[in-house]
């Protein structure tokens, strides 16, 4: 799927500014992460399960 077929999104912590964000996008079987600002750079892409483990791990700090 390309980067233009995706549903991306901002968190909903993001601020009204709309700067210093990342926008994510959910599959059935991947995230993907771009930087808001420059929604045409690389982009990261994880499996699910590497996903889930990063936000735990982001949820204890």
């Amino acid at each position: 799927m390309s980067p233009t077929e995706l549903a991306w999104f901002k968190s909903s912590y993001s601020g009204t500014q709309g700067d210093n964000c990342v926008e994510v996008a959910v599959t059935q079987t991947t995230i993907h992460v771009r930087d808001s600002k420059d929604p045409e750079s690389p982009q990261l892409t994880i499996g699910r399960n590497d996903w889930a483990r990063f936000v735990r791990s982001a949820a204890q700090r």
